[in-house]
Order: C-alpha cells, then structure tokens, then sequence
C-alpha cells in the first residue's frame, strides 16, 4: 500500500477547460502500456494511438510496451517522484493509486456513457471513476476435445460435469498420462487458485463468497472446508503438473496447447490474447481442438451457474502529468462504441466499453458463440479475490491458496488457519 501523498490533480472542470480551448502548445503524451507479447492487444493500443495522433495534429504519443511486473515497480516509484508518465496501464486491484490521489478522475474527461456500468464500478472511488477498463474477462475452464476423447470423457448437454463426474474425469486423464491442469504461477499470484476460487462462488453463493473474501467469513466454514478437502483431492489425484511453481504464466499456455498438453487449462478468457496469434508467436496450432466446459458444480453448490466477471487492463491518468489536454483527449478517444468492437473482433475478449456484437465479425466467430453460450445462462460476480484482498491478505492468497496449497504443499487446515489470520475481519 501507498503512503498518503497530497492530492495534486486539477479539477475535472478545469480540465475540460483546457481540452475545450480553441489552440494549445503542442504535447507530446507518455504513455506505458503491459501486453508487450500479446499481439493483438498490442496492435489494438498501436492502431488507436495512430488514429488519435492522426487527428490531433497537435497531440503526440510516446508509446512503451512494459511487462506488468516492471510495469507496476516504475509506476509505483515514479508517482512519488512526479516523473510517472502520462497515461499508464494499471488493474482495478490497485486503485490505491487512486486513494492515495495519484490518479486523475475521469469524470468529464472521458465519456461515461460509453462504459459498462460494471466497469465503471471496478473503477469507482469516493463517486469519481479513474481507469478506462479496456479489458474485461470472464473465468472459463477451456479443454481440449480430443484430449477429452483420450481420456475415455463425455460431456453432458450442459457442458457442466457435477462433483463426482469431475472427479473421475482428473482420474481418467492421470491414469492416460494427460496432465489435468495446465497452470503455472512462477510469475503470477493468481493464476493456482482460478479452480478453487470458482468452486467456492459456486458453493458458496455471491453475497458469502463476498463476505469470505472481504473476511466476513472464515475460511474454516464447514462448506469452505468440503471445497477445499475436495480441491486437495484433486491436488493428491495429480490435477497439476509437476513444473506448476516453476512455470510462468505465458509457459503455461505453451503447456496446454502444444508441448506436452493438457486437458483443461482453468483461466481468464484473455486467454485469447496469447492463444490467438500465429504458431510461431507462441500461439496455438492452427488445427487446435479449442472448447470451453462449465466449471463443474460443487455437491450442495447455491450458485452453480455463477461465474466470475472483472475488469482487467486498463488506463489511468496521472494526477500531476503536464500533458493533460491531449492526454484527455487520447483517453475519451479511445472510449467509443466503434473501438469497443474492434477490441472484440481483434482481440476476442470481452471490453469495459461499450459495443454492438451485430457489427462485430471475426474469422473467430464460433469461439466468440461457443464463449457466448457458456456464459448465456450466467450469473456473474464482479471481481477477482484480489480486487477485493489487500495487504497481509492479498499476500497470503498469492501465497497460500495461489501456490502453497495447490501445488500439494500445505493441508486444508493449515491453509484455512492462514488464511484467517490474514484476513478475518
């Protein structure tokens, strides 16, 4: 977390004044963006960039593709000094940049009403909005068709197997020699705890899935525990690959759909954003058997058809940058109905703009319609655990329920107990 640090942004009024003047000097915007490997997110950033710059003649753009790690180290030091650029890329789950008045409100400055309202929530503190959510993603449990063949499995009707089906369904494919799931979280602290996060909403329900990762409820709730003493069993059954700490997120796709390959691979639906791009890029075989199951329903489940929604990448303005007029103007570009839909056709993932899916069209369609018909019937829950965790207990869900219990390193009671402690209110 930040230390407090005196608010120094302009008010929103005096923003649009300056965008609304009839000349400026001309500014050039520095703007970081994540995503430097992931093709068509990159390309999507570029072409709006090139376009902005094409029509502004008097605003430029100093564009730089950062991984996110370097990303938020750079940003996270630069804001103290006042030399943090311009426009930077950044996750809802860091919206202390916002409390700690780093960050620009966007009210005025971009256009609301082209913004779902489930984005500009993600993004809200103390009633202003402060990121420009580019990136929305569901969490989908993909597969791979013949991969299932193999392992002797048929799906039902509803693609939804329930707690004993899934059971079986890890077993048949160990005893093949078919790794269950392909997660690495070498570089991530998220991506081990996608399979048992989304068992405990489904168990659980929203508003107690809520309390339990807002600390409202323990982790040692008799119907945590039957989740957990069922994902450890998966875990012991060998659901995991045995390079799971040691893989890194990008290595863990390369894992499910080429070398050695994996029946599911449990992850956001920006899952696109590596997968579809040419071979030779790291993305996946031309001919690949890409599908999309349900999440299994958990015995006693409240909410099987819950699922978890949130906003991922996107941009924020920095409170003491010297470039506000264009870099307002670049934002609210970017923020239209039309953009939303080429983010939707080129990168295949859902958007915190606004779109109109009739004028979207891609070589991908029956994806997009297989992905639309996996979540029609939906319930969504917005946000990831660690847009809700912080601290103590962000660090001890990365920790525990990312890496240390998945990976078959900690009982049930150990990581309940550690949980708790970092986090029961």
């Amino acid at each position: 977390m930040f230390k407090s640090a005196p608010s120094a942004r302009l008010p929103a009024l005096a923003v649009m004044a300056a965008l609304s003047s009839p000349a400026f000097a001309e500014q050039t915007v520095t703007m970081w963006s994540h995503w430097p490997d992931e093709v068509a997110k990159r390309t999507f950033v570029e072409e709006r960039v090139k376009d902005f710059e094409g029509a502004n003649k008097e605003c430029k753009v100093k564009l730089q593709f950062i991984q996110k790690a370097d990303l938020y180290t750079q940003a996270k030091t630069s804001v103290r000094t006042g030399q943090a650029p311009d426009i930077f890329w950044l996750e809802p789950d860091e919206i202390a940049f916002a409390q700690n008045g780093y960050l620009e409100p966007l009210d005025g400055i971009v256009n609301m009403a082209n913004l779902e309202d489930f984005a500009k929530r993600s993004w809200t503190y103390n009633g202003k909005v402060y990121g420009l959510p580019v990136e929305a993603y569901t969490v989908e449990l993909y597969y791979n068709r013949e991969l299932l063949k193999k392992a002797g499995v048929a799906l039902p009707a509803s693609m939804q197997l329930d707690q004993a089906g899934f059971t079986e369904m890890v077993k048949k494919a160990v005893a093949a020699g078919i790794t269950p799931f392909a997660t690495g979280v070498s570089d991530r602290p998220y991506p081990g705890a996608y399979f048992l996060q989304e068992m405990l909403l489904r168990k659980l329900g929203p508003d107690d899935y809520k309390a339990l990762l807002t600390g409202q409820l323990s982790f040692k709730d008799p119907r945590v525990a039957d989740v957990m003493t069922w994902v450890k069993q998966l875990v012991d059954a060998g659901a995991y690959s045995k390079s799971f700490s040691t893989l890194k997120l990008g290595e863990s796709h390369y894992y499910f759909h080429t070398n050695p390959g994996a029946l599911m691979f449990p992850i956001a639906s920006w899952y696109t954003g590596r997968a579809f791009v040419p071979p030779d890029k790291g993305g996946q075989p031309k001919d690949f058997p890409l599908g999309i199951m349900q999440y299994p329903a958990p015995t006693g489940a409240k909410c099987p058809e819950c699922k978890t929604l949130a906003v991922g990448g996107s941009y924020v303005m920095y409170s003491r940058g010297k470039n506000k007029e264009c870099a307002g103007k670049l934002l609210n570009s970017m923020a239209t109905v039309e953009n939303g839909n080429k983010w939707m056709q080129g990168v295949l993932l859902q958007t915190g703009v606004r779109t109109d899916p009739a004028k979207i069209q891609s070589i991908y369609a029956p994806y997009f319609r297989e992905l639309q018909e996996r979540n029609a019937q939906a319930k969504y829950f917005i946000g990831t655990p660690l847009h809700y965790m912080a601290g103590k207990c962000a660090d001890a869900f990365s920790q525990v329920l990312n890496r240390a219990f998945p990976s078959g390193q900690m009982s049930v009671g150990d990581a309940a107990g550690q949980m708790d402690a970092a986090c029961k209110a």
